[in-house]
């Protein structure tokens, strides 16, 4: 799994993917600081199950903090994408082909309205940042619709002479963006087109079920950032009632970066995700730096109850695109041969099998699968068995 974070220029994008994953990363005020992807590991944010068995945990990957247990997840930016993109203006086909391999989308808006189109600063307020969601959607759904419509008229006759199944035929044709038979069913009949005629299909047709298909192979939650600069809350109010379909998170990604930095540095105590932090050595603190903390603290934390950041990754993660946590344990002392409690959790899709776990974890534990344990309730699972959110699974095996 991969989020992707994506944006018009000089919205904040690199500044959130910083915050989100401390990655070292070109920060600038101005458009296309990012042109390559930058890739990372941020973290989701869930309760750890730890203290239902009266253990501290130790976790390889991710940590864990006052009993929240933070799992890695993959993330890419891609660089700043502008009007016209899917005709190829400003590296828009590049850009979009970055996106290919994301599974859901975290979309970087400036609800302060403070860039232009172009990603150029102006005055705040001045651009409305409505455009900004409907720009991106249109290219997102054009660049779609373009490769849906590649050789369509010789590819539509092919399934109508040979007699094929047109959801399969199409997977085929589709599949660099990870688009399922049964998606494209779906989509088909939710677009409400004869299937057995593509022939016949129009651009309209054609249109829909492209923006239908984004819209299931690249969810999007919505991150109004800059929303601690005056105005930007009365936008973001008017932006939920011009798009109540959409799922949209006020943020502010600077204030997290920098919570986050001062945290690294032992300046504070911070966890992402909350609405304080503690000043732990005030001695490393100069007058800037406590000027900018008193700043986040009224300004961000106690008005909104969040810089947002975690909650937008939460929200793509389990929300979007809806995976689960689940813990692996050698045994019922929940450790690894090193001692360690708890050591591994994995974030995988819904209805995911006792057995597809297993293959999770390493394909000899998946080929010598013979039953799992859920420690919690101490039962025996099948292999067939769908997974829930925080289970603690024991996997038997052969040999």
């Amino acid at each position: 799994m991969i989020i992707g974070v994506v944006g018009k220029a000089n919205v904040g994008k690199s500044t959130f993917f910083k915050a989100a994953t401390l990655a070292e990363v070109e920060i600038a005020n101005y458009p296309f600081a990012t042109i390559a992807p930058n890739h990372g590991v941020g973290h989701v944010k869930i309760k750890c199950v730890d203290s239902e068995f009266k253990k501290k945990c130790n976790p390889k990957e991710g940590y864990c903090i006052d009993g929240w247990r933070f799992v890695p997840v993959k993330m890419i930016d891609v660089a700043g994408l502008v009007p016209g993109a899917h005709l190829g203006k400003g590296m828009g086909n590049k850009f979009l082909d970055d996106l290919r391999q994301a599974d859901a989308l975290i979309h970087i808006v400036d609800v302060a309205g403070t860039t232009n189109e172009k990603g150029e600063p102006v005055k705040p307020l001045s651009y409305d940042p409505a455009k900004d969601i409907e720009f991106l959607e249109v290219e997102l759904d054009m660049w779609y619709l373009g490769i849906l419509k590649k050789g369509w008229e010789k590819f539509a006759r092919q399934v109508v002479q040979e007699k094929l199944e047109i959801a399969k035929a199409l997977e085929k044709q589709l599949s660099g963006l990870g688009i399922t038979e049964d998606m494209l069913l779906d989509a088909i009949k939710e677009a409400g087109i004869e299937k057995e005629l593509p022939t016949k299909w129009t651009e309209e047709k054609l249109k829909q079920l492209a923006v239908i298909l984004r819209k299931k192979t690249k969810p999007m939650v919505i991150a109004c950032n800059k929303i601690d600069i005056p105005g930007a809350a009365e936008n973001f109010t008017r932006l939920k009632t011009k798009f109540p379909d959409r799922i949209m998170i006020i943020c502010s990604s600077e204030s997290e970066l920098a919570l986050r930095e001062a945290h690294k540095n032992q300046m504070i105590n911070y966890i992402p995700g909350e609405n304080k932090f503690e000043i732990t050595h005030s001695e490393k603190l100069n007058e800037k730096q406590r000027s900018a903390l008193d700043y986040i603290k009224k300004n961000v934390l106690d008005r909104f109850g969040s810089t947002g950041v975690q909650e937008v990754l939460d929200t793509a993660v389990f929300e979007l695109l809806k995976y689960i946590a689940v813990y692996p344990v050698p045994n019922k002392q929940l450790t690894d041969k090193d001692g360690n409690v708890l050591p591994n959790c994995f974030l995988v899709p819904p209805k995911t099998t006792a057995l597809e776990f297993a293959y999770r974890i390493h394909t000899d534990i998946g080929k010598k699968f013979v039953k799992a344990i859920n420690i919690k309730t101490n039962l025996p699972i099948g292999k067939e068995h769908y997974l829930e959110n925080r289970d603690v699974i024991e996997i038997m095996t052969s040999g």
